[in-house]
């Protein structure tokens, strides 16, 4: 039988597809269009969250070691880069959409579409291939690298912002600084976690 892993031994994508499951599990939640409108607003508020904190992580570390360490890697990173500009947008729009229009439901699945398709990318093709070309030390040294600036990175998508390093690692503390206080004072979910906090009170 195989041991859990434990924080310390996962590598970057064990940190990854972790987060691919909880957002996909958040889409399936949505998907039923179950609960009230204030519920599947909050429902994506998370979403967004998860989504920037997870696509900032990957701008940040992982991509630059694609590039690093696969002969196409530039390409990859740049199409991956591309996808996450494209649902950053779709987010920013989201983010004000009225939970009670139809608007709210185009850009939701819509939205659902594109993270499907890029998840499906990543780990068919993108992580399976980091793996092999990438010394395990250094995929579970990006792992805590990853989970650090996603504790401290932004929640809301910023469209427009540097997707590239040095840039983005430099001004992410900053910017998840902003919107954590926004978050606070608005009372908007980020997390699961919170989530439920809310419904319970």
């Amino acid at each position: 039988m195989t041991e859990p892993q434990t924080t310390d031994d996962r590598d970057v994508v064990d940190v990854l597809v972790a987060d691919h499951s909880a957002v996909e599990a958040l889409f399936v939640e949505l998907e039923t269009r179950q609960g009230a409108p204030e519920h599947r607003r909050h429902l994506v508020d998370v979403v967004i969250a998860e989504l920037v904190r997870h696509s900032v992580a990957e701008e940040a570390y992982v991509y630059p070691i694609a590039r690093k360490a696969l002969p196409d890697g530039d390409e990859i990173a740049d199409r991956e880069i591309a996808e996450h500009a494209e649902a950053e947008r779709t987010m920013k729009e989201l983010e004000s959409a009225d939970p009670t229009g139809s608007r709210f439901d185009e850009l939701l699945a819509h939205l659902t579409r594109t993270i499907r398709h890029h998840v499906r990318e990543e780990e068919n093709e993108l992580f399976p291939r980091l793996r092999a070309a990438t010394a395990r030390e250094e995929l579970v040294d990006v792992a805590a690298k990853v989970e650090a600036v996603k504790e401290i990175g932004p929640t809301r998508p910023h469209p427009g912002t540097p997707d590239h390093p040095p840039a983005n690692r430099l001004l992410a503390p900053g910017i998840g600084l902003v919107d954590r206080l926004r978050d606070a004072l608005s009372g908007r979910p980020t997390s699961v976690d919170e989530l439920r906090e809310q419904k319970q009170r």
